[in-house]
């Protein structure tokens, strides 16, 4: 029994050459999620506000 995988993006299956994408179009959507900033990583601040490295 195999397991049927789904796009990330819009939930259709997986296309083998578009993996782990159904399509250029979505493979394209998450790279555009990453460049606007739509996906963020949990961490501290790269740098302090203002204000606080006064001390």
């Amino acid at each position: 029994m195999s397991i049927t995988r789904k796009c990330p993006v819009c939930g259709k299956p997986r296309h083998a050459e578009h993996t782990p994408f159904c399509s250029p179009r979505c493979r394209d959507r998450d790279l555009l999620q990453w460049l606007e900033e739509g996906y963020r990583l949990p961490g501290p601040p790269a740098t302090p506000p203002p204000g606080e490295d006064e001390g």
